[in-house]
């Protein structure tokens, strides 16, 4: 009974502040005792009588799911119209590219899912494509999340079946059959269980310090897979703010300019509701420069702003406000580059009961970056105009992400051991803004909830591949129309 009691409180504690935000007054009085550890696991432990490990095995279409495409089409409201069939035609390219750009979509599917109640700061985006290296403050190269437009408060099950969901489509991808599959979900969720698990023992500012950086990647793994992450890591060693300025940049009149790639890169004098470009930037940069602290303030006010330009990004981005900032510090060779990134509601938002402590969406990605990746970039920041929400970050910092191609084998030989770093650097950013051992004491120490997610990851992955048909129905019958990049004008 105490321990029902406690679960009871402990779920109602979770779902209200989902571990993830910065409202001290609702956090509980300083003297009160906390559970222990030992506590906190037995509190997920017993979970596992209201939702049976194996239940998370199990995916089945709603007779009322809504309409892929249409969820999808909503979205491009919003969005710079003449973008919208570069967005689709991003997504036809594969049914990993549709999986990595319709979050929105899986996050529908996901709220009719069963879950504990146990909240984290949940990415909202999860897939194997959404990590990479980039360099902390300290310029020390570290493997985290990378992407967080959707990042809000919600059920720590979803970004996990989301990552094992992304790696069994991917596998598939490469070349892989079923069985190469279900072992590409199962191990992204045996490292996540295994992680979680060693966070729960570590005292709180042992997680909040923890990092993944490259000797602990390296250690990790079999000298073929060493051998491929060698190469990603020299690679993005060479991704300074220098060689940007380098390959996006040229000379004019004795100053660089951003050299424009229509329509990917393109100089605008003008936004699209009229608003001169320089007018915006500048309402947007003064309202960023608030957000950040007195000591960045003063570091980013010896930059003076050189040039810009719109930039299309990603997949489920495009057609979102993207821009791109170079300013210069003592000299043409002293460049900054900074990204100016339009901030929506997350897709997670319209499936969660309760409200942020900030209504800014910038503020929310910002917020919840600085929560689970534990090294945020020293320039991210936040801010609004012109009717826009936006978060502002740097362009090129030592960054460096994993790309994956179609039908190759080779890349699939190691495959299983990327997926199982995606594993554990989830499982850190999960414990940095949730309840690692309440997790932990759900998962197990058996192979359960790897056998149930691997099995769900399967069933998810013909649905992708369902609704990337479906998408190229709707192109056939003229619903959508899809573009080729260079066509765009």
């Amino acid at each position: 009974m105490a321990i029902a009691k406690r679960l009871a409180e402990d779920r109602a504690h979770l779902r209200i502040l989902g571990e993830a935000t910065e409202d001290l007054a609702v956090l509980a009085n300083f003297t009160d005792k906390r559970p222990s550890v030992k506590e906190r696991l037995a509190i997920g432990k017993a979970l596992r009588d209201q939702v049976p490990r194996a239940d998370h095995g199990h995916f089945a279409k709603n007779p009322d799911r809504p309409d892929p495409i249409g969820i999808l089409e909503q979205q491009n409201v919003s969005r710079v119209q003449k973008l919208v069939p570069v967005r689709f035609a991003r997504m036809l390219a594969s049914p990993f590219a549709f999986l990595r750009g319709s979050a929105a979509v899986m996050a529908a599917d996901l709220a009719d899912t069963p879950t504990t109640g146990v909240f984290v700061n949940a990415c909202g985006d999860m897939h194997v494509a959404n990590f990479g290296v980039f360099a902390s403050a300290e310029r020390n190269l570290i493997f985290a999340i990378n992407d967080f437009d959707e990042i809000h408060p919600g059920p720590w099950e979803w970004d996990l079946k989301r990552l094992a969901a992304s790696a069994a489509v991917a596998a598939r991808f490469m070349g892989g059959d079923k069985a190469k599959a279900a072992d590409a979900a199962r191990a992204t969720v045996r490292s996540y269980r295994k992680r979680i698990r060693r966070f729960a023992e570590m005292g709180y500012l042992e997680v909040w310090y923890n990092r993944i950086d490259e000797r602990a990647v390296m250690d990790t793994l079999s000298a073929k897979a060493r051998r491929r992450a060698e190469r990603a890591v020299a690679k993005a060693r060479e991704k300074g703010h220098v060689q940007v300025l380098d390959k996006l940049t040229e000379q004019v009149d004795g100053e660089h300019r951003i050299i424009e790639e229509l329509p990917l890169i393109v100089r605008e004098s003008h936004l699209e509701n009229g608003t001169p470009i320089n007018q915006a930037l500048d309402i947007m940069l003064r309202s960023y420069v608030e957000s950040l602290t007195y000591d960045r303030r003063k570091l980013l006010s010896r930059y003076r702003l050189v040039d810009s330009a719109r930039k299309v990004v990603g997949v489920g981005s495009v057609g979102t406000g993207c821009w791109v900032m170079l300013l210069q510090g003592i000299d043409s060779d002293d460049p900054l580059f900074l990204q100016v990134k339009q901030a929506q509601t997350s897709v997670l938002a319209p499936y969660v009961e309760g409200q942020l402590p900030f209504e800014n969406q910038g503020h929310r990605v910002v917020v919840g970056q600085r929560l689970t990746q534990g090294a945020p970039d020293i320039f991210l920041g936040w801010g609004e105009g012109l009717g826009r929400n936006f978060y502002v970050r740097q362009l090129a910092d030592m960054k460096g992400s994993a790309s994956f191609n179609e039908g190759d084998v080779e890349q699939l030989e190691t495959f299983e051991e990327y997926c199982a770093l995606c594993g554990w650097a989830l499982a850190l950013a999960h414990a940095k803004s949730g309840d690692a051992a309440i997790i932990a004491g759900y998962c197990g120490n058996s192979a359960a909830l790897d056998d149930a997610i691997a099995k769900f990851a399967l069933a998810y992955a013909r649905q992708t591949d369902k609704d990337y048909e479906a998408l190229d129905k709707a192109r056939r019958s003229g619903r959508i129309r899809v573009t080729s990049e260079t066509m765009v004008k």
